[in-house]
């Protein structure tokens, strides 16, 4: 994972852990949320559950470190196991926020922690297993199908959700810092959680509106950091907005937020980046040329419309210039109406409205693959589908 980070001599692991500071606004979060505590897990026991750290159970590596299934205690359930690498750059800092924050988050499109181990200098976080993997998987240097477009705004309405409840679900809003593809997971069921909340930050409370930004050095990745951010070291909820404008349109053509020349050409030149990519067709009138081959043809015109209008708000120039993430979810949310009203009518010949089941007495809206748009097993939904009906931004 290439980041945006500053280098320190950090001390070991037990002399900060028997130190941490929760100053500032990490302390007046940590007095407005019942805490849950983290399970404690012995470096035994995670070796155990990946087999001695064995190759055959390697999940992927990102510069955090590398990433096992396992099974803990001998359980039936698969676990995702992420063990820091000795030699990163994400060390210390990161280990404590993940752990401070996902403790205390409960949300179906959030990635749930189950437990962490800190024996032996080790920092290593256990999470739930998430089949399907990360977004990015699924849209390019791939060997799987292409998702269907349908499936794609499902996994997009999933990760607004999970974000919208960041920004929004507590006394203070929680900025992701670190957006992207490959921080967006996919469960058997392809409900779509977001993960990784090393860089993340607590940010302005949200009742006394005191301050609306907070600052802070600039971290983040490369093709997804929110140029308003980067300019004046000012991070606001509208930086996640930003990212996820770049996530959208990574769905859309299923090309990465920053592309590897392979012909030093103008043309491929101009494709770098993707942001400024999608800026430029849009502004040329060549927006047909950010859509992924596999879908030409296959997207409803008013729902493409409707899911490029709002990604491209999301990367308005200045954070003032973008929506929210209600706002965003919103959008999303009927664009997702429509694709479905245009496929009910193709298929049979008449205007009908999206499928719904009922599950313990709520609606609950399916894709055309029959899989619930929020989750079966989804306890606590957040904002309901079409609960959103005029969002307003703060």
């Amino acid at each position: 994972m290439s980041c945006i980070l500053l280098l320190f001599c950090l001390p070991t692991l037990w002399q900060i852990v028997a130190a941490i500071d929760w100053k500032g606004q990490r302390k007046a979060f940590m007095k407005s949320q019942s805490s849950d505590h983290c399970q404690n897990f012995t470096f035994d026991e995670v070796k155990v559950a990946t087999n001695n750290f064995s190759d055959a159970l390697l999940l992927g590596a990102g510069g955090y470190g590398k990433v096992y299934k396992g099974s803990i205690n001998g359980s039936t359930n698969l676990v995702a196991i992420k063990r820091a690498n000795p030699c990163s750059h994400q060390g210390l800092n990161e280990f404590q926020t993940e752990i401070f924050l996902l403790s205390q988050l409960r949300h179906s499109h959030v990635v749930s922690l189950i437990g962490c181990c800190k024996e032996r200098k080790e920092m290593i976080l256990v999470y739930d297993y998430m089949a399907n993997g990360t977004l990015r998987d699924h849209l390019y240097k791939m060997k799987k199908p292409p998702l269907s477009w349908t499936r794609r705004l499902t996994i997009c309405i999933g990760a607004a959700r999970g974000l919208h409840y960041l920004h929004t679900g507590s006394k203070h809003s929680i900025i992701h810092r670190d957006v992207k593809s490959t921080n967006i997971l996919l469960d058997q069921n392809w409900v779509a959680k977001i993960s990784d909340f090393g860089l993340s930050k607590i940010g302005p409370n949200m009742l006394t509106q005191s301050n609306t930004h907070v600052t802070t050095l600039v971290k983040g990745s490369f093709g997804y950091l929110d140029p308003d951010y980067y300019k004046r070291q000012k991070l606001t909820e509208k930086s996640d907005v930003y990212s996820f404008g770049v996530v959208l349109f990574e769905v859309l053509s299923a090309r990465p937020a920053v592309l590897q020349l392979t012909e030093n050409t103008e043309e491929e030149q101009e494709k770098v980046n993707l942001a400024e990519w999608v800026m430029h067709c849009y502004q040329s009138g060549r927006v047909d040329q950010i859509i992924d081959p596999y879908l030409q043809g296959k997207i409803d015109p008013t729902s493409l419309r409707t899911f490029t209008d709002i990604a491209r708000k999301c990367l308005g120039e200045k954070g003032s210039e973008r929506p929210t993430m209600g706002e965003v979810l919103w959008n999303l949310e009927q664009a997702w109406l429509q694709q479905q009203e245009s496929d009910c009518f193709q298929n049979d010949g008449n205007y009908g409205v999206a499928d719904r089941t009922t599950a313990n007495g709520l609606s609950v809206i399916v894709d055309v693959d029959g899989v619930p748009l929020h989750g079966a097993s989804d306890p606590t939904p957040g904002v309901e589908f079409s609960e959103i009906i005029a969002p307003i931004g703060r």
